[in-house]
């Protein structure tokens, strides 16, 4: 799967370097060459360049990627412009741009982006959802649903996932176990033991019950 990430501050740089190592084909675009140059070796192609019109993206193949991540920092005119053309004039199928704040996205959205991100407030909120939880990771999904996960209570030891009956108690589901940086996926008639990591998906003040066991 191709992209092109278009900015290469620090969040523009992150994700065209996580998308590399995921195994996809990543172009990478910035003005500043000494950016470029460091991050050459780790992304398929990188391009020295300032985005400025429909030609200069048509001239280094952006036309024929299907998902564009503009990256840009606090020029907000500029990430507009550009994803007015992609959108508009490209007929980019999907286009992700960074906001610097609410207003901006706003009009990122009307311009078509398919999606904006805003880093440092989903960062923020994600802090503070972990620093307020009891969950050693919490991820939320939705407003009242979320993932996480904790190490087995010791209620939990030696009984099997079904044994446990989570949803029919708590409507949360049991989807595996972390070990290290792999999660495992766990049936029915796993037994837990002590220590477990135990990955959890339901709604959060059910998670909350759960995590005070």
């Amino acid at each position: 799967m191709k992209f092109c990430v278009i900015g290469l501050g620090r969040f523009g740089y992150q994700v065209a370097t996580v998308l590399s190592e995921n195994g996809m084909e990543v172009l990478a675009i910035d003005s500043d060459e000494s950016i470029v140059a460091s991050i050459r070796d780790s992304v398929a192609h990188a391009i020295v360049m300032k985005v400025t019109d429909e030609a200069s993206l048509r001239s280094v193949g952006v036309d024929e990627i299907d998902t564009v991540i503009v990256a840009m920092g606090e020029d907000t005119s500029e990430s507009i412009l550009l994803t007015a053309l992609l959108k508009k004039h490209l007929r980019t199928p999907y286009v992700i741009t960074r906001a610097i704040n609410d207003i901006n996205k706003e009009i990122l959205t009307l311009v078509g982006a398919d999606r904006v991100i805003l880093p440092e407030k989903e960062i923020g909120s994600r802090l503070a959802d972990n620093l307020s939880s009891p969950f050693m990771d919490f991820v939320r999904l939705a407003k009242n649903f979320s993932v996480s996960y904790i190490v087995a209570p010791e209620s939990f030891i030696e009984k099997t996932i079904g044994e446990l009956k989570l949803f029919e108690l708590y409507e949360v589901q049991c989807i595996g176990r972390k070990e290290e940086e792999k999660i495992i996926p766990l049936g029915p008639d796993y037994i837990i033991n002590k220590f477990d990591k135990l990955i959890l998906a339901g709604p959060n003040k059910n998670l909350e019950k759960l995590a005070k066991l």
